[in-house]
């Protein structure tokens, strides 16, 4: 049975997941539902969230948990628990991340909204990207081990969605960031799936 991927008619958080399935040639229907039926999908889902991966008659939630277990099926996991370790805390911090951007992106007081601007351009956003890139140049272009694992996926996968929230494109001025992205998209399974994704703006 085809795994089942059901999430809003975005990319965002859904897209690692995609991305893994499709680098590893798993089959999955990639359900999307438009936002207005939202209010009769919600009280379905485990806590009342999206993404949801169905298998086998399971339903799993949480994104990122979901983007681990496909990362296993695909063999972009460690070697051992410690290498796992090292790409988990990798994933965890670029969490960290599109928490603090998404907690100005979705603000709805402007004038808040305004205070938490500036120093979440020059100073979280500079202070994350900084030692992600440092982190590239030191792992032969990778995010963790030395070459390619689903961390490095999961990024470039959440780029688009960190990028539409900021309102600009925020590796463009971290070198080892934009070869990691360039890197991941020209895999032949990654930019098959790009180049036949629905197209969406997040």
């Amino acid at each position: 049975m085809a795994y089942k991927l059901t999430y809003f008619p975005v990319e965002a958080l859904a897209e690692p997941t995609r991305f893994l399935f499709s680098y590893g040639g798993i089959d999955f229907e990639d359900v999307r539902f438009e936002r207005e039926n939202w209010p009769q999908i919600k009280p379905n889902m485990p806590f009342g969230q999206v993404p949801i991966l169905e298998h086998d008659g399971k339903v799993a939630h949480q994104s990122v948990a979901m983007a681990r277990y496909a990362a296993k099926q695909v063999k972009l996991v460690g070697g051992n628990d410690w290498e796992d370790l090292e790409i988990d805390a990798i994933v965890d911090t670029i969490n960290d991340l599109r928490q603090k951007i998404a907690l100005y992106s979705y603000e709805t007081d402007e004038a808040i909204k305004e205070a938490r601007k500036e120093p979440l351009f020059k100073e979280t956003i500079p202070y994350y990207l900084e030692r992600l890139d440092g982190i590239v140049k030191a792992n032969d272009g990778h995010l963790a081990l030395g070459k390619l694992t689903w961390a490095d996926l999961y990024f470039v996968a959440l780029l688009k969605y960190l990028n539409f929230m900021c309102g600009t494109d925020i590796i463009a001025d971290y070198s080892n960031l934009v070869a990691l992205k360039n890197t991941v998209l020209e895999i032949p399974a990654i930019k098959a799936w790009v180049e036949k994704r629905p197209k969406s703006d997040l």
